[in-house]
Formats: C-alpha cells, structure tokens, sequence
C-alpha cells in the first residue's frame, strides 16, 4: 500500500511538472512567435507592448480582486513614497527591457532574437562581478567566454543579419541584466509586501507603462495617430480585428509572467532553468521550420556553444545550492491560500534557491 502511494505520488508530481513545463512553453514560444507575425502588419512594437502592459494591469488587479473577495484579506497597496522610489526602478528597466524586444521584432528574425535574448545571462553574471554578488572564478570566466563566444558564432556571416534589431536586442539583454537583479532586490524586501506575483505585476505596470511613453511618443505617436489602423480608421471591423489582435498579445504577456512563477514555485528554479533551455531549442527549430529562418552550420554551433555555458551556469548554481547545505526556501512566492485559488490545488510549495529562478530568468 505505501509502496503504490509513493508510485501514485511520483506519477502525479511528474505530470504536475509536465504540464507546467508545457504551459510555459506555450505561453512562452508562443508570445515570440505572435509577436513577431503582428510586427509584420502592425508597426507599432511601443504601443503594443503598452497596451499588453494596460492589458497585464487589468488582468492583475482583476485576480487581487478576485483572491481578495475569496480570502476576505486585503491585498497589499504601497504608499506613494515607496511605490516611486522602491519601485519605479525595476518597472523603468523592465519596461525598457521588454519595448526594445518588441522593437526589435521590426527588423530581425525569431532565431537571432532568441539566440540574442539567450545572453541576458552573459549580462547578469557581469553585473553580479561588478557589484560583487559572485566571486570571479575561473568556471564564470569559462562562462562567460562560451556565452560570448557562442553568440559570435551565431551572428557571424549570418544572412539575415540586421544591425539595428540586433543593437536594440542586444540593449534589451544588457537592461534585462539590471532588471532581474532590481526584481530580485525587490521581492527580497519583504516589509513591501510584494511577493506574490500578481501583486508584483499590478505594481509595476502603471510605471512601466509611463516609463514607456516619451519613447512611444517620440518613435511612434505621430505615424500612429495618422494611420489608419488606429485613430484614423475607416473600417470598423479592422480597426476591431488589430484592437482583439492587440488584447490576445496582451493575454499571452500576462500568461508567460505568471506560468514562469507557478513552474518555479511549484517544482524548483532547476526545472525552469532546464526547460529555458530546451525552449531555446523548440524555438530555433520553429523558427527554421515555420519562419524559413536560414541558420547556418557555424550559426547550429554558436548556439549549441551559447548553450553549454548556460548549461554549465545551471550546474554551477546547483553545485553551489547543495554545496550550502541544499535548496533554500525560495522566498516571496505569496500565501498558500491565494496560490490554491489561482491554481486550484493542493500542493506544496516546493524548496529552492531564489537567486538562481532570477538569474534563469534572463533566458526569456
């Protein structure tokens, strides 16, 4: 009997595990992928990335409301002292971060976006050597060299090379480094109370969408105010076909926030790292099947090189977790009553290391 419950048991978890692995992956791939086929029509990427950051609002202050009602406990709300001078710079550098990715879907394909995307690593661990959160060893330095090294590879002779996109790309892996440690330091401050995601992202969405505007206004708002998609429409059911278009993105931003959060919190930062990876994977090999995306022999070998150092990044800070004495709590993940009424379920938050689910995420 107790040998069929653990089986029972091991069974479940496993399945619990694959379905937010896949959940992630849809959410996941599949915002990259819509991204970058409404790029093609609609060339607006800053007012797109707003609307799905009014769209993230909304969703969030919904699910407060919602867990709110249920658990008859009030949601945490910052004074205006905290939220502008605790908050105002991790929603400034993601905001950043995620409008020059979206940007960049203007001029570069789905395969070097991913592969470039995939050195936000690179950026953080140069970060945490400059602030001192790592210790200069020779196994980062290796990192480092194979991360770089691999996304030489990738980009070099690369016949649908774009130096723009890949400038504004590359920006957004450079501020995305700055932005997983000012999250990171965020959460950690539990006196603000935000660490349950949604209440993280309810927060940060109002400022990242003001941090978003002047470049809106200076790249975009005088072509979008005279197209005729928008403001200057003449057919009712496009201008209703772009705003539904603009809404599903939205949905699917909201969507890959939240699934990252429940796979690390559900079963351990070492999954999400694990399934990073092979997502990258999945993602060339869409792109090249899907896209047409040409990739080169020497490009296959820059992104397997990029790969083995994030891999080798991974074993690193597993190493290093057990070698501590073993995981961590992973910290912030919210009361277990308002994960059960957003996940319906009755698992456990499982033990990690947080550091390291912050770090992985400079994979997306």
């Amino acid at each position: 009997m107790g040998r069929w419950a653990l089986d029972v048991a091991f069974v479940w978890k496993a399945a619990l595990t694959l379905g937010l692995v896949l959940l992630y992956y849809c959410f996941s791939i599949g915002i990259t992928f819509y991204n970058k086929w409404l790029t093609k029509s609609f060339h607006f990427p800053l007012f797109m990335t707003m609307l799905h950051l009014a769209v993230i609002f909304l969703f969030s202050a919904l699910s407060r409301a919602l867990v709110q009602c249920s658990s008859h406990r009030a949601r945490v709300v910052l004074s205006w002292t905290d939220y502008l001078r605790r908050v105002a710079p991790t929603a400034l550098a993601t905001a950043l971060d995620v409008g020059l990715s979206n940007w960049s879907f203007l001029y570069i394909t789905v395969s070097l976006y991913t592969m470039t995307k995939s050195s936000a690593v690179l950026f953080i661990l140069i970060f945490s050597l400059i602030f001192k959160l790592e210790e200069l060893r020779a196994a980062l330095v290796l990192v480092v060299l194979l991360i770089a090294g691999g996304l030489f590879m990738f980009t070099y002779k690369s016949t649908q090379f774009n130096v723009e996109g890949f400038a504004l790309v590359l920006g957004a892996s450079f501020i995305g480094g700055i932005r997983w440690t000012l999250t990171q330091m965020l959460l950690q401050k539990a006196d603000l109370g935000l660490q349950n995601p949604i209440d993280t992202m309810f927060h940060l969405q109002p400022l990242m969408f003001l941090g978003l505007f002047p470049l809106f206004a200076i790249f975009e708002g005088l072509h979008l105010s005279t197209s005729e998609k928008i403001f200057r429409f003449q057919d009712t059911g496009l201008l209703l076909r772009v705003l539904g278009s603009l809404l599903l993105g939205g949905i699917l931003a909201f969507g890959l926030g939240f699934s990252e959060f429940l796979l690390v919190s559900r079963t351990s930062s070492l999954t999400l790292s694990i399934a990073g990876i092979f997502k990258e994977v999945c993602t060339l090999l869409l792109a090249a099947h899907l896209l047409g995306d040409q990739i080169s022999l020497l490009n296959w070998l820059g992104f397997a090189l990029c790969l083995s150092g994030i891999s080798l990044h991974v074993a690193l800070k597993a190493l290093h977790s057990r070698g501590d004495g073993g995981p961590r709590p992973l910290k912030g993940l919210g009361s277990s009553a308002d994960l059960e009424l957003l996940l319906q379920s009755s698992h456990q938050e499982e033990e990690d290391a947080e550091e390291e689910y912050f770090v992985t995420q400079g994979q997306r």
